[in-house]
């Protein structure tokens, strides 16, 4: 609009102070006309706008692609970058609050969880309208699956993401979640996706190339669980989730 920078502040100032825009951080202002019988910004807008580059992923995803009927109550994305939430720097005087806490964006009540990867591993990403107003980055069907076996206590436990792909598994391209385990290269995930989906009875030319993937020693299945259970030398698995 051409202001200059001095009236720019002060235009800004007086927009959150009439509450047609809210501050979300410093820079970053969102309009909400839900005070007005308006649209509220859509909170995956709001998740990738707080810190770029970032794509709403885990539980946030597995929702948006219906493989799962639970309704997040935190909103999820991945990043390249270290995400210092302003709790997280209150934090840093106050060791007695919860690390959950810490690691938590809350902005206007809305709870945005920021979990990071290397940028060499932030891939399998799709830009989505979720309304008419905001495209967003969301992780793919097959790499928000992929997720759970890489960190299934993002999602409460590997249960959770076995019983959303158990019961979707005629939704999922599972040659592409193969092809998405192997180029992620962690001989964990490899050998846990490759034993549930035999398990699933998948095609064994599918997952052949998880089979043949060397890895050493034995990984267990669920790595929240208790190291116990049967080694499955095929899988180099110790399940230890039927134990």
């Amino acid at each position: 609009m051409g202001l200059p920078r001095s009236t720019l502040h002060w235009v800004l100032y007086e927009l959150a102070r009439s509450g047609w825009v809210r501050r979300a951080r410093r820079g970053l202002y969102l309009v909400d006309e839900t005070e007005r019988g308006g649209p509220a910004p859509h909170p995956f807008a709001l998740a990738t706008a707080l810190v770029d580059p970032s794509a709403i992923s885990h539980w946030s995803a597995l929702a948006h692609h219906g493989l799962t009927e639970q309704v997040p109550r935190i909103v999820t994305a991945s990043t390249t970058k270290d995400v210092v939430t302003p709790r997280m720097r209150a934090d840093r005087k106050d060791a007695s609050r919860p690390d959950e806490a810490a690691s938590t964006w809350d902005v206007g009540g809305l709870k945005i969880r920021y979990v990071r990867v290397r940028p060499e591993q932030f891939w399998g990403i799709d830009d989505v309208w979720v309304d008419e107003f905001s495209r967003v980055s969301i992780t793919d069907r097959e790499r928000t699956l992929l997720d759970g076996f890489v960190a299934p206590e993002v999602f409460g436990s590997l249960h959770e993401v076995v019983g959303a792909l158990e019961e979707h598994v005629t939704e999922v391209d599972l040659a592409r979640l193969v092809e998405y385990a192997l180029r992620y290269g962690q001989g964990a995930t490899i050998k846990r996706l490759g034993y549930v989906l035999e398990q699933l009875g998948t095609d064994s030319k599918v997952i052949r190339p998880l089979l043949d993937a060397p890895v050493r020693g034995y990984r267990l299945l669920d790595p929240q669980g208790l190291a116990r259970g049967s080694h499955v030398t095929r899988w180099r698995i110790r399940d230890n989730v039927a134990a």
